[in-house]
This record gives C-alpha cells, structure tokens and sequence, in this order.
C-alpha cells in the first residue's frame, strides 16, 4: 500500500537487540557487523485516497551507523 508519512516518527521505542532479532545474519551479511537494534514508533499517513491515520512503522537499525532496514505495520 502506499502512503505519504506526514511529520515525524515518535515514540520510538527499542523491541529487541542484538541476538533477539530473528533476521540478525541476513543484516550482517548485507551491512556488515554492528550492534543492532529493532525499532517501532507511531506516525501519522496520508494514504492515496486522502484520509489521514495512525501507523506502526518498525525498523532494524546498526547503532553509531546511518544502516538501516525499515518497514510498515500498520
């Protein structure tokens, strides 16, 4: 589906790291060692028929680095 993310992404809290993400080998093969973290926040869309909602986004991010893999759920 696709959205337009309007402002910023908050309350962004830490849901596992390191050895707790289920992906962690497929992460360290593509961007290479690091201390991971997964991530989720709530930001507001725009979706294509121009009606405004809430959505979970969840990322895995390498601290101290800009590597980063996001998604969405909403």
């Amino acid at each position: 589906m696709k959205f337009e993310l309007i402002g910023k992404i908050e309350s962004i809290e830490i849901i596992a790291v390191g050895g707790q993400i289920r992906d962690l080998q497929k992460l360290r093969k593509k961007h290479g060692k690091g201390r991971w973290r997964k991530l989720k926040g709530i930001g507001r869309v725009r979706l294509p028929d121009g009606s405004e909602c809430d959505a979970e986004f969840g990322t895995r991010r390498m601290g101290g680095q800009e590597r980063d893999e996001g998604q969405r759920a909403s």
